[in-house]
């Protein structure tokens, strides 16, 4: 088996659905204009595309496990290139939204396949390095993704810009599944009965999925959709009280809720769920602060992140060389840096307001968030599948990711909604904004507090990596 050519094929769809991503936000105004669309459809483009991918993710994971992952890939890498084509001859906003829920079902499929098969055909430090890799690949797309969005449109004008960024994927969607034919080894299972997939405690997860995040994805929502949240907390308990049940019926539950017994498993998803709550509204309230206060142009704004991406891009690499070695410690470091940038931050913000520096300066300790998010996500990901069963890999990815897309649904949600309530209540941008930072900063605190607990336990098991 070919390694790297491997890797190159995992990676590359990834890749290409995170671009999906990025891009999206420069080219709202554009897809206005070119569709005559509402404020509400073009939210839904948005939103269709996070709540599907998130509804997936951990019974991807499980269907990946059980009848094989490249499928699952092949499957997910299909339906996102089909969703990027029909994406980019939409006559509407409305077939632009179901071709965008299309791409976010595609994405969820092959999200928990890519970091399964990296846990499966890595291992030890060979597996630190794809996951750093996979945390460039990440880095470069949230980086090139709005430039890319932005150099398009401004070549090709507002109506075919936006077109191309969902058609570029087409190309590499059908490249990544003949790679993925070619050198992802087969590991369909032959030979025995039909699969139980558990298809209750898939419906009963997708629902609460469903309703805990759909409050946080409306903005401006009724009384109503806010009852979908403990609808969704309710659903959640019926499937955790029917997944134990189907297990001492002796059949196979979506997922063995025995996994959440392990504390380094338990602890490396509530430290990246607690970091995604506040690191992820960094990059709205930034733009937010710069645009609608100061008067600067979004593409000044998406600047400010170059920076930061650049520096998690080589950041990434150098703590997938040392994260066996230092373990939890890295992380807690990264959690460290990233208090450093939020108050470097919050206490330059008072001189581009007064005029004193220009603005662009905030991307100096802005960039530290870049160099945490290398020394953090990547780090979690993989000290915290190191402790599950690789034959498991699928689901415990998709819960992994899960965290982090649930976390950064109602961070980006509830962040940028308190600095709207100050300002609507008469509070000064300047003072609204360093709210919003001082909230971010203690959650990366409770973030690190998690990792000191989780290093004691490394500490307890010296042998646990």
């Amino acid at each position: 088996m070919r390694r790297k050519p491997l890797l190159a094929v995992l990676l590359a769809p990834l890749f290409m659905a995170l671009i999906a991503v990025s891009v999206i936000n420069v080219a709202l105004t554009a897809i206005g204009e070119s569709l005559d669309a509402t404020t509400g459809g073009l939210q839904w483009v948005i939103s269709g595309y996070a709540l599907a991918f998130g509804m997936l993710l951990v019974p991807a994971g499980r269907a990946g496990d059980a009848t094989g992952r490249r499928r699952m890939l092949v499957i997910g890498v299909g339906v996102f290139t089909v969703g990027s084509l029909l994406s980019g001859l939409a006559p509407s906003v409305e077939m632009l939204n179901v071709a965008r829920i299309l791409q976010g079902l595609g994405s969820g499929l092959l999200n928990p396949q890519t970091v399964a098969l990296i846990q499966q055909h890595f291992r030890g430090q060979d597996r630190a390095r794809a996951f750093a890799l996979l945390a460039t690949t990440v880095a470069v797309a949230t980086a090139v993704g709005p430039v890319i969005g932005g150099a398009l449109i401004q070549i090709l004008g507002p109506d075919q810009g936006w077109r191309w960024m969902f058609l570029m994927n087409v190309p590499i969607g059908i490249a990544a599944i003949i790679g993925a034919f070619k050198f992802i080894p087969d590991d369909r299972a032959r030979g025995r009965a039909r699969p139980d997939l558990d298809p209750l405690g898939t419906i009963l997860l997708c629902l609460a999925i469903l309703g805990i995040m759909l409050p946080f994805l409306e903005r401006g929502m009724s009384a109503l959709v806010w009852l979908s949240f403990p609808a969704g907390l309710l659903m959640l308990g019926l499937w955790w009280a029917w997944e134990q049940r189907y297990k001492r019926s002796g059949r196979p539950p979506m997922v063995d809720t025995a996994i959440f017994a392990n504390r380094a498993f338990r602890n490396g998803i509530l430290i990246v769920s607690v970091y995604f709550l506040g690191a992820t509204s960094v990059w709205i309230i930034v733009p937010l602060y710069l645009q609608m206060h100061l008067g600067h142009t979004a593409f000044e704004a998406s600047l400010m992140g170059l920076p930061s991406s650049i520096a998690a891009a080589i950041s990434s690499q150098i703590a997938g060389r040392y994260v066996l070695t230092l373990g939890r410690r890295m992380v807690i470091v990264g959690f460290g840096v990233a208090f450093v940038g939020l108050l470097g931050t919050g206490i330059l913000t008072q001189f581009v307001e007064n005029g004193t520096v220009p603005f662009w300066f905030l991307a100096a300790p802005l960039m530290f968030m870049g160099l945490s998010q290398g020394m953090t996500i990547s780090p979690n990901q993989t000290l915290t599948l190191n402790s599950v069963d690789p034959r498991f890999g699928g689901v415990a990815g998709g819960i992994l990711q899960l965290g982090q897309r649930t976390g950064a649904a109602i961070g980006t949600a509830m962040i940028p909604g308190i600095i709207f309530s100050l300002t609507e209540g008469g509070h000064a941008w300047l003072e609204a904004f360093t709210i919003a930072i001082a909230i971010i900063m203690a959650l990366t605190l409770a973030a690190m507090a998690v990792s000191f607990a989780d290093r004691a336990r490394e500490k307890a098991n010296p042998g646990a990596l």
